[in-house]
């Protein structure tokens, strides 16, 4: 299994990662100032579309409260996400080893993503208090499968020519798992890991809905009930600031540790 010597660029003329953030930064500068423009052009009511200005100052002003309610969140996040990540890497394995049990199990799974997450939801919590448990554990049911199916995907790309050939060699099959299987299943497993971050984070949120005294799903809820428009708003921008900077820091992950197929 070859690869190249170095890793592509994102940006033609431009280092991947700088290229991208500056042309991100560029594109999130233009919409909020169109934002700001249209709103007050067309003399919007800020009970229905505050301008930018607003929420910026009603999330400076709520600095304190938020980052707690940012830190919380993420914590439940995190922990959903490197579960649903062990988890799905070791279902993908157990069904690339195992078809019986790919053919008794993966329809399951798929099914299960079929179930509503609030209806889902309100079971894990009446089964695991209103604690952190309970969102981490919603978080983990939503990342979990896109990193299964992935990781059986990219383990099935395998040239069935280099498996024979590294038994050949003595190879076991733990050795020719850690040493083939999996690197090649890698950028697939980062791709998924991509999508699992923010379905983690929709799975955190929608926790902290049944129940929790912080977190960006209280701030959310708390917001709507209150008809707070500016702190509404507030919310929804920080939950797809922190659901952004995760996808940023697998990307990150993935150049350094999938550097021959960093496509992001």
């Amino acid at each position: 299994m070859s690869a190249p010597s170095a890793p592509v660029p994102a940006v033609p003329g431009v280092p991947g990662v700088a290229g991208n953030a500056a042309i991100q930064l560029i594109a999130l500068v233009v919409m909020l100032a169109a934002w700001e423009v249209a709103v007050r052009a067309l003399d919007v009511s800020p009970g229905k579309l505050p301008p930018p200005s607003a929420v910026f100052a009603t999330m400076w002003s709520g600095r304190v409260a938020l980052a707690g309610a940012v830190g919380t969140t993420l914590y439940e996040a995190l922990l959903g996400l490197a579960a649903g990540i062990v988890f799905g890497v070791l279902s993908g394995i157990s069904f690339s080893r195992f078809r019986l049990l790919e053919r008794m199990l993966l329809p399951y799974f798929v099914a299960s993503q079929a179930v509503p997450i609030i209806a889902f939801g309100a079971i894990i919590v009446m089964w695991f208090g209103n604690g952190v448990a309970s969102k981490a554990v919603i978080a983990t049911y939503l990342s979990f499968f896109p990193v299964a199916v992935n990781t059986l995907t990219g383990i099935r790309r395998v040239n069935p020519e280099e498996v024979g050939l590294l038994r050949t060699f003595g190879a076991g099959t733990m050795e020719i798992l850690w040493k083939l299987q999996l690197p090649t299943a890698l950028p697939s497993i980062f791709t998924a890991v991509r999508l699992a971050v923010g379905l983690a984070m929709v799975g955190a949120i929608v926790g902290e809905w049944f129940g929790a005294s912080q977190g960006l799903g209280v701030v959310l809820l708390t917001a709507m009930f209150d008809n707070h428009v500016e702190q509404l708003w507030a919310g929804i921008l920080l939950t797809g600031v922190t659901g952004t900077a995760l996808f940023a820091a697998v990307v990150l992950l993935q150049r350094k540790f999938v550097w021959w197929h960093a496509d992001g």
